[in-house]
């Protein structure tokens, strides 16, 4: 199926881009016109494979290898995004990481490493970002629908860390409003991904919550993300929008 190419002249940077609802990102923004930067940290080959598949279809693609646990990295991937393709007016902050564990067993480290990539990567990514971005400009966060309904344990350092993006997310609205730019919260529910694949033990215990009995699509994620960076949602800001199959219903 064709997409609209209202994306033409816009760069877009997609932090954590390699695999799962990222690459999906990576892949719609392209086909839409853009071209797109994204970062990976340990998919290399996926990472390549993913620059080269778009770049092969006339688009164009920057894979750029970067740990969203370090700012230093971060900044360096906005800024080389600016540098390649000389502007920047979409940033998907899609990198994070799931840890489910017992209260008692859950290490200070996954649960700092948490905070570190769910929450403080989208300030930091934001941040610089915003310094380049001019009027018109998209920024969009990947939550997820545990923000509001954890049907499970194990995962209060998860759950809290995507309640973070709701209130990070309202408040850089009211930052980034005077200047035309919108910021979004987009909450996926389950969604069939290497991190969370929809044949899995886990996956079955989650489709009884659900109201449409399957687990979404990458695909699905992105043309959601797609519409909330194009030209019809402009008036949307500070928003969290859940694409969740009913699973908070």
């Amino acid at each position: 199926m064709a997409h609209p190419t209202h994306l033409i002249g816009k760069v877009a940077l997609v932090q954590g881009g390699s695999r799962g609802i990222g690459a999906a990102i990576v892949k719609r923004l392209a086909e839409q016109g853009a071209a797109v930067a994204f970062t990976y940290i340990s998919s290399e080959a996926k990472a390549r494979e993913l620059q080269d598949s778009i770049t092969a279809a006339g688009g164009k693609a920057l894979a750029i290898k970067a740990d969203s646990a370090s700012a230093d990295d971060i900044r360096h991937a906005v800024n080389t995004t600016v540098q390649t393709f000389k502007s920047l007016d979409i940033l998907v902050n899609n990198a994070g990481v799931l840890v489910i564990a017992p209260l008692e067993e859950f290490s200070l480290e996954d649960f700092d490493r948490t905070l570190a990539i769910n929450v403080r990567s989208v300030f930091i990514a934001t941040q610089e970002a915003a310094r380049h971005m001019k009027e018109g400009s998209r920024i969009i966060n990947i939550g997820s629908t545990n923000a509001d309904r954890v049907p499970f344990g194990g995962a209060g350092p998860y759950s809290m860390s995507k309640s973070a993006l709701v209130g990070l997310t309202k408040g850089l609205a009211r930052d980034l409003g005077p200047r035309g730019i919108t910021i979004n919260n987009v909450q996926p529910g389950p969604v069939d991904t290497d991190m969370n694949p929809a044949d899995s033990d886990f996956a079955e215990s989650l489709m009884g919550f659900m109201a449409i009995a399957r687990y979404g699509k990458a695909e699905e994620i992105a043309g959601f993300v797609a519409y909330l960076v194009g030209p019809e949602a402009g008036y949307i800001t500070g928003a969290s929008l859940t694409i969740d199959g009913g699973f908070g219903a």
